[in-house]
């Protein structure tokens, strides 16, 4: 469990304990896009407020399960700041696509979260309500369309579905700014070559204290997995990242 990631967790326990304590605090909270400008501050407070232990025990679970690598990957400033810009753009669409319904639940936040860890790690297999195996890519793709057909159709009563496809937009928006802003490699996760062993051997020569808080995490991470289990084990992706850290007098010359 990552710092954020934990400290979110409890602050919607709270909240949702305080639902139940506290008479009359809901509407204070919720977001309402019809009175947004007499109520500004429930673009905020509308991720914290749930309407039953399943709405809050999905979203917890979910942030409970992305979250703690998506913290580790971008770091706790940048990670908070993709789950607040994700959870305000599910407003943002709300307002624009269902102003008359009420907005409640960190789905948009946690639906940000979500894309971000399917853009760095798209083959991972998920299980879908703990069953289906899906790639993350996949998944994330699937829950957009759904959530896109439902809310032209307006076919799920009580399901926000622009506000989860605000958190998917948000989120998507704010990965882009933050790898134009932080250099292009440093969230790159297509391969575009094979990254043979050769590359790769004097790995134990890289320094995670040099490298940028960005990518330290993941660099550790993939360190700690060549010593668990060798250097095979590593997918084409995780190779394709940790050689653009390799000093530059161990790599492969290119050919002449």
């Amino acid at each position: 469990m990552t710092p954020w990631v934990l400290r979110l967790i409890v602050a919607n326990i709270a909240v949702y304990f305080l639902q139940q304590t506290a008479s009359g605090i809901v509407p204070a909270l919720v977001f309402v896009p019809t009175e947004v400008l007499s109520q500004p501050w429930t673009i905020i407070t509308y991720m914290f407020v749930h309407g039953s232990v399943t709405h809050i025990l999905f979203n917890m679970l979910a942030l409970y399960f992305f979250g703690p690598r998506v913290e580790e990957r971008l770091g706790s400033r940048r990670f908070m700041t993709l789950y607040m810009l994700s959870g305000i753009s599910g407003a943002a669409l709300s307002f624009v696509f269902a102003r008359q319904s009420p907005i409640l639940g960190a789905s948009a936040a946690v639906f940000g979260v979500m894309l971000a860890f399917a853009t760095f790690w798209p083959t991972d297999q998920i299980y879908i309500m703990g069953i289906l195996p899906l790639q993350a890519r996949v998944a994330v793709l699937l829950m957009a369309a759904i959530a896109l057909w439902s809310g032209v159709q307006g076919s799920r009563s009580g399901v926000a579905d622009f506000a989860h496809l605000g958190g998917f937009v948000g989120g998507w928006l704010y990965l882009q700014w933050v790898n134009r802003t932080s250099g292009a490699k440093k969230f790159k996760t297509k391969t575009v070559a094979p990254v043979g062993r050769d590359i790769l051997s004097n790995y134990k020569r890289i320094d995670p204290r040099s490298i940028h808080e960005v990518n330290r995490d993941e660099v550790n991470r993939i360190l700690d997995k060549i010593s668990a289990k060798g250097l095979n084990s590593l997918t084409s992706q995780e190779r394709l990242f940790l050689s653009n850290f390799v000093p530059p007098d161990d790599r492969v010359p290119p050919p002449t």
